[in-house]
């Protein structure tokens, strides 16, 4: 067995920190890794990640909308 998914789902990540020189506060962290976990959550269901965003920035600023979700719809 090899983990080689699991090494996948950290490449975004682990490249964005070399990139950046990694983040300056616990805060910047979790914000990186929520946004990180989104559109890595989004690759793997095949959806757009721009529209995931779109969606959710329209839904906030509209009260009466519901947000997206990342649970996968059966």
């Amino acid at each position: 067995m090899d983990n080689n998914q699991a090494e996948r789902s950290l490449r975004l990540a682990v490249t964005k920190r070399k990139v950046s020189g990694g983040s300056r506060s616990m805060e910047r962290f979790q914000h990186t890794a929520n946004l990180l976990t989104v559109v890595q959550t989004c690759r793997r269901q095949d959806r757009s990640v721009i529209d995931f965003f779109v969606q959710a920035l329209i839904a906030a600023s509209n009260n009466h909308l519901s947000r997206p979700s990342l649970l996968p719809q059966y």
